[in-house]
């Protein structure tokens, strides 16, 4: 036998016998999982804030936040124990005038026992300016 086949075949330590490969994109083994290499999520929300502006988003979840404290506020109840009530901030930036956005605010709050004045009040102040969450146009995505 030769000096190099009894190289090769003595035995290698066990992080050198291993061979990994990069797995293409998309392409793995029936059942072998997900890829802990790409997290989905992570690139769902990287997709979300590319598509819209970052910063409106955000304004977008701090009012949605206020108006659960609100909410909270005036049901005197916790998020999990409040009545159905929907409001819809791109449907209000839809209504056109002030006086229309106040009436149907009322209308959501109708339930509530509390004066509900100051809060639509507020509100209101804080959607002026807003825009409607659209998607916008592809650009190169």
């Amino acid at each position: 036998m030769s000096a190099a086949s009894t190289e090769t075949s003595a035995p290698l330590p066990a992080a050198a016998s291993r061979v990994f490969f990069q797995p293409l994109a998309g392409v793995g083994c029936a059942g072998s999982g997900p890829m802990p290499r790409d997290d989905p999520v992570q690139r769902k929300q990287g997709k979300v804030t590319v598509k819209y502006d970052r910063k409106e988003l955000r304004k977008r979840l701090i009012l949605e936040e206020w108006i659960i404290e609100q909410l909270s506020d005036l049901y005197d109840c916790e998020e999990e124990e409040m009545p159905e009530v929907e409001i819809d901030i791109d449907d209000l930036l839809e209504v056109n005038s002030e006086d229309e956005r106040a009436v149907k605010l009322q209308e959501s709050l109708m339930d509530c026992y509390k004066p509900t004045e100051v809060f639509v009040s507020e509100l209101l102040g804080r959607i002026r300016g807003m825009r409607k969450l659209t998607a916008p146009t592809k650009k190169g995505l």
